[in-house]
């Protein structure tokens, strides 16, 4: 039995225990790329996308029982975390209707992740453009370009079919190439 792959025999008197040490196998190997993953889809946020891959867990662990065995542990899971980080961004945006201290809390001096690398206002412009994109557009767009995943497994952890994926997939890179179009042009020397 792998972390990814899981196959249950419910006679088994050790599944649900074999089950659960597959589940802490999987946490310890995959918790940096659901911390990674959370972080693209929740739009940068360090303290959220922690949150978000944690509730994700947490929520995967409770439903452990649940798990049938039908998909790998990691593709069941990353569908959890893939839900969980659209309920944040609902909620965030819900938050963020009521309360203006999100816009002093960008500039805090003490923030101790200090100032990301590159250019503060290119950075700006790509999160922007990101942001404008429909949910569905943004979690293909992350989950295949920016996660490495196939678009059927992105079909599986968006509960979608691979042609609906490549839809939102063909429409998110149309509106970036559309919004960042003259980045492309700032380089050309010609």
């Amino acid at each position: 039995m792998t972390v990814d792959t899981v196959t249950l025999d419910p006679e088994a008197p050790d599944a649900k225990e074999d089950l659960e040490q597959s589940f802490e196998a999987f946490v310890v190997s995959h918790r940096e790329r659901a911390v990674r993953l959370a972080w693209r889809l929740v739009g940068g946020d360090d303290a959220a996308a922690q949150d978000v891959a944690q509730d994700a867990f947490v929520r995967a662990y409770r439903a452990l029982a649940s798990f049938r065995g039908e998909a790998s542990l990691s593709t069941w899971f990353y569908r959890i975390l893939v839900r969980q980080a659209h309920s944040h961004r609902r909620w965030r945006a819900v938050r963020d209707l009521w309360s203006s201290d999100r816009a002093s809390d960008a500039n805090d001096p003490s923030d101790p992740r200090g100032v990301p690398e590159g250019d503060p206002a290119l950075r700006r412009r790509i999160a922007s453009a990101l942001d404008d994109l429909t949910r569905s557009q943004r979690e293909a767009f992350v989950l295949v370009h920016l996660e490495g995943f196939t678009v059927r497994e992105t079909a599986g952890l968006m509960g979608r079919s691979p042609g609906t994926v490549k839809s939102h997939l063909h429409r998110a890179l149309q509106h970036l190439r559309r919004e960042l179009a003259d980045l492309g042009r700032a380089g050309d020397t010609r």
